[in-house]
């Protein structure tokens, strides 16, 4: 007697522990490779929640990454629309069109050109500690450090006036909430349009030497496809590092013995980098992708037009991937997290992320070295109803 398949699931989004993924992706997937499910609007579509069937279909040439064919996977008034992305907003657009802007921008995120950029994180890391020196213990690390450091660094790279830093992550973080309204949307897209609008145009006629300036000197972009890139790095580099930063710092209070280890060898820290990265994988939603025709993958036969979902922060948990795939463990050398994606789609940034994680635990912890919480742990509001997941503010306290 063949078993009758199991009814959809929608997405889980509960968790009883801030360092822990939600708490129902385990038994999914531990019960079957790939997991019907129901979208908020009723649409069906599918879960992923292993990491060999996450690495599959992130290079599957069946898949598509185009911004049209995607849906929020979490109950919010925002819905994709049908809508190409904008020219040059190349994370939503696949081949010809995304390797064919990403490629004038990969040479400005190598490692060799993060290397150069290691003294500009350096200044900027410990001007943000200073300013938290100077507002004392009880201060709030999100505010003065974790959110402003990596905000800064991308603003100085592309030309972004700091007058106009602030605002840009009020719009940032506005359109990373799951709850924000269609107003508010409408509000945060019209303030970064208008933004861009003002500053490219005033670039283009002044470029400067800083990564927008060769690119407009490259002339192989016009307007429109500069202001579509350039919201594209604000957008990346406002939010994920930023939260990174702060559940890293947050996470290793927590695990006084981790810590402990990182401080008796500075040379972990580069795998303490990954371990977190995979830990916490803050990507709260994951990587969806949609057929772009009827395949069958994983098992199961799926629909053109169908949309899969991928777990990241169960796929970087999966036992069949991971020894003691649930406990922090800054030694750990078998990495091959997926936290940064896989693929073509992999984050264009990823090597300057790293950079700017492990500048800034290096320079906080060194400066700080009695640095605590300054709050209960289970006090910490958390960002459970944004794209990306971290504390909402991280009070801390520190012996003068």
């Amino acid at each position: 007697m063949v078993d009758a398949p199991h009814p959809p699931v929608s997405l889980p989004t509960k968790r009883s522990r801030p360092f822990n993924p939600p708490d129902g992706y385990s038994p999914l997937r531990e019960r079957e490779r790939i997991t019907r499910m129901s979208y908020p609007d009723g649409t069906p579509g599918w879960l992923i929640t292993r990491h060999a069937e996450a690495k599959e279909l992130l290079t599957h040439k069946s898949f598509s990454a185009r911004q049209e064919g995607l849906i929020a996977p979490v109950p919010t008034e925002l819905q994709y629309d049908g809508v190409p992305a904008d020219p040059g907003a190349f994370a939503k657009t696949d081949d010809p069109s995304h390797s064919q802007y990403r490629k004038l921008l990969t040479g400005f995120f190598t490692v060799r050109r993060t290397r150069q950029l290691a003294p500009m994180i350096e200044r900027i890391v410990h001007e943000q500690l200073d300013d938290l020196e100077k507002a004392g213990p009880g201060a709030d690390l999100v505010e003065l450090f974790t959110e402003s450091a990596p905000s800064r660094v991308m603003c100085e790279m592309i030309g972004v006036p700091e007058s106009e830093r602030k605002t840009l992550q009020r719009h940032v973080e506005t359109l990373g909430r799951l709850s924000c309204t269609v107003p508010e949307a409408l509000a945060a897209v019209s303030g970064m349009s208008g933004f861009l609008a003002r500053f490219i145009p005033i670039r283009m006629d002044d470029p400067r030497d800083d990564l927008l300036g060769d690119l407009i000197r490259g002339g192989q972009l016009n307007e429109q496809e500069l202001m579509g890139m350039a919201a594209t790095l604000i957008n990346g580099a406002f939010d994920t590092t930023g939260n990174m930063l702060a559940m890293g710092i947050f996470t290793l209070l927590e695990h006084p013995d981790q810590l402990a280890k990182l401080r008796e060898d500075p040379e972990l820290m580069g795998p303490a980098v990954e371990e977190l990265l995979r830990f916490l994988t803050i990507s709260h939603l994951g990587a969806s992708r949609w057929a772009l025709e009827d395949v069958e993958f994983a098992g199961q036969s799926i629909k053109k037009g169908e949309v899969v979902t991928v777990a990241l922060p169960a796929v970087n948990r999966d036992p069949e991937r991971y020894d003691n795939a649930d406990q922090l463990d800054i030694g750990r050398t078998d990495h091959g997290h997926l936290a940064l994606g896989h693929g073509v789609h992999q984050c264009l940034g990823q090597h300057l992320a790293r950079t700017i994680l492990r500048v800034g635990y290096e320079a906080l912890f060194d400066r700080f070295p009695t640095l605590r919480l300054a709050v209960p742990s289970d006090e910490v509001p958390m960002r459970d109803d944004f794209v990306h997941y971290g504390p909402r503010s991280l009070p801390v306290t520190w012996d003068d």
